[in-house]
């Protein structure tokens, strides 16, 4: 990637750890994943990644829900690449499959190596939560096989440089086909530091001809945008990330972050990748109506 290519906008809708207490805007049901994706898609995403919620909004994993919100966002939306999470925290593998068979989206999100997960309090001295994120190489290896079989994109969610670095024997078996679609996630305690120089160590070990992009997580955010941008990387914004904007105020829906970071990629001198270049950079046609 350069920085001559177009940069692909996507947007993380909502997440499944955040809550209307900490922020107003966080959509609950589909039809307030459906305005959250207008406004988005309005401002110049591309992509929208999902984590499934129950209209009260906790997390889920079944397939009428992830269905009932990406047919719902699909109606409101003329045209957008919609991306599921695979993530979980002791969800089976077979649970997770089957929402991706049921709902066939375009692309999936993928993690990519086990971790400590965490989110620190200074002005606590403790943990708010932690956790052991468990991605073994098998389970990894059959969501792969089954997306390749659904014809699904892998988005590969990379914490460390490690991760980064176990898609080159994934490749060499055949079961990962390039080019490929990474994503470099910062900012999660347990995961790589969020800098620009670990930023660009993580982008140098990228398997040739990759496309790349970075998520970063919390206040931190707008710094990793700034500088995958001038990377040549594309970038992820979005409530599940963080709340905020530059300037410390609080979104008022995902349009006010995603405007945020079109108007980064231009000011840069960069081009914000219109549906039809992202799906062309990420080998994702659009389906037959």
């Amino acid at each position: 990637m350069a920085v001559d290519d177009p940069v692909i906008i996507t947007c993380s809708i909502s997440g499944s750890l955040a809550n209307r207490e900490q922020c107003p805007a966080i959509p609950y049901t589909p039809a307030e994943y459906a305005a959250e994706a207008r406004r988005a898609v309005d401002e110049g995403a591309a992509m929208i990644h999902i984590h499934a919620r129950t209209p009260d909004g906790a997390p889920s994993y079944e397939i009428e829900d992830f269905q009932a919100i990406a047919e719902a966002i699909l109606d409101e939306v003329d045209d957008v690449i919609v991306n599921f999470s695979t993530g979980a925290i002791g969800v089976p593998v077979d649970k997770r499959i089957a929402y991706l068979r049921a709902c066939r989206p375009e692309v999936a999100a993928l993690n990519m190596g086990s971790m400590n997960y965490a989110k620190y309090s200074r002005s606590r001295k403790d943990f708010v939560f932690k956790a052991v994120f468990a991605n073994p190489f098998d389970e990894i290896i059959e969501l792969l096989q089954a997306m390749n079989e659904l014809a699904i994109r892998p988005e590969h969610e990379c914490f460390d440089v490690g991760h980064v670095g176990s898609l080159e024997p994934l490749v060499d078996m055949g079961v990962l086909r390039p080019p490929l679609h990474v994503s470099c996630v910062m900012g999660v305690t347990g995961g790589i530091p969020p800098s620009a120089r670990n930023l660009a160590l993580m982008a140098d070990n990228v398997p040739p001809g990759s496309h790349w992009g970075v998520i970063g997580i919390s206040r931190g955010q707008w710094l990793l945008v700034a500088a995958a941008l001038t990377l040549g990387g594309s970038v992820r914004v979005g409530l599940e990330d963080n709340f905020y904007l530059p300037d410390g105020t609080m979104a008022r829906s995902n349009g006010d972050l995603i405007a945020k970071a079109r108007s980064l990629t231009e000011d840069v001198g960069r081009r914000p990748a219109t549906v039809a270049q992202a799906r062309e950079v990420l080998g994702v046609p659009r389906a037959a109506a």
